[in-house]
């Protein structure tokens, strides 16, 4: 992906999701039809997955976060990231080195929801270990 169109529509893109095909035309300065042709060919060739929501800052401050170590029995950890994946509070599993096998960031809309969510975790099976840390805020993102 070289072509300069591309790069400035995935930027456009980034910024606003929503966008309108039009407002992107006028920016780009291309045909709406061009500027669905190239979103259509993002799409197919993988390099666009999908759209997301963002949440807005005074809703994110106030959900409670935390990065949760779990310890995974190995002949487990194909279920065990198949039931991560169906938690909704858990937002994203990495896999990882070290005394833990994975790492899962979880947000919740109260510590009583943390709570539930970590002896849920805890006690899926193959977890055979869990350690959790709340985040107290978050410095910067990129």
């Amino acid at each position: 992906m070289t072509n300069k169109i591309e790069v400035d529509l995935l930027s456009l893109l980034r910024e606003n999701a929503r966008i309108s095909t039009s407002e992107l035309a006028r920016k780009l300065s291309i045909s709406r039809s061009t500027v669905q042709n190239r979103i259509r060919k993002l799409e197919q060739a993988g390099v666009i997955k999908g759209f997301t929501v963002i949440y807005g800052d005074e809703y994110e401050r106030g959900l409670v976060s935390a990065h949760v170590l779990i310890m995974v029995h190995q002949k487990l950890t194909t279920r065990t990231n198949r039931e991560l994946h169906e938690l909704k509070q858990v937002k994203s599993v990495y896999a990882i080195s070290g005394d833990y096998d994975l790492i899962a960031i979880v947000q919740t809309e109260s510590t009583e929801e943390l709570s539930l969510v970590l002896d849920e975790i805890g006690n899926l099976e193959g977890v055979e270990r869990t350690n959790s840390s709340l985040i107290l805020e978050t410095k910067f993102t990129r």
